[in-house]
């Protein structure tokens, strides 16, 4: 399966994606899922979307949470998180709850992950997001240094705020994913594969490889 893990829609101010444009644009590139990932919320339109659609495309309903040390994806209960909490009391709590946090763009250069929180982040099953469909090249490749010293999963989305963005980036799992709960376990496995598209490789510069040649 191939879900795009991260996706800003309306709810998110800086995002002009609606529903209906994601998943008519998720069902025309092949996607398997998609999961919305607002800032700091979750909308009400999203919650009652949350599932798997008639013709089979899983929709799940996650979010980036903003700390002082970094943007995280949070998966799992995350209505249930309070916000504003630094990442050190962030990370335990998401895995009290039964979630996973995922480190968004660590090397976006206007948004720094703090590097103690790799460290202190491995005991909550922290996995990195190692392509983000709006870094830059050099940004995505730094992640893999994170991958290697810590043992990270990695994760792909794209960070879609627009339609042409969505799923440059996605995350590949060879188990169902089709609720929060087995997005999670999946997650904590280290059963998942970040992955550029075609329209990722292009995007930077990478060679098509032969699967997708």
């Amino acid at each position: 399966m191939r879900l795009d893990l991260h996706i800003h829609t309306t709810a998110s101010p800086c995002s002009r994606l609606g529903l209906a444009d994601i998943l008519s644009r998720a069902r025309d590139l092949g996607l398997d899922g998609v999961c919305l990932t607002d800032h700091d919320r979750v909308s009400r339109a999203a919650l009652e979307l949350e599932g798997v659609q008639d013709d089979g495309l899983v929709v799940l309903v996650g979010m980036e949470y903003t700390t002082a040390e970094g943007d995280f994806l949070a998966f799992g209960p995350v209505e249930e998180l309070p916000l504003g909490l630094p990442a050190r009391e962030l990370l335990p709590a998401l895995r009290d709850l039964g979630g996973v946090a995922v480190a968004a763009h660590p090397f976006r250069s206007w948004r720094l992950t703090d590097p103690e929180v790799f460290s202190l982040g491995l005991e909550t099953g922290l996995a990195v997001e190692r392509y983000n469909g709006r870094n830059l090249a050099q940004e995505n490749e730094k992640v893999q240094i994170l991958v290697d010293r810590f043992g990270l999963h990695a994760t792909g989305g794209s960070d879609a705020h627009s339609v042409n963005e969505l799923g440059v980036a996605v995350t590949r799992f060879s188990r169902p994913v089709r609720t929060r709960a087995e997005l999670v376990a999946a997650l904590l496995a280290g059963d998942c594969e970040p992955e550029l598209t075609p329209r990722g490789l292009r995007r930077f510069q990478v060679p098509l490889p032969s699967i997708w040649a």
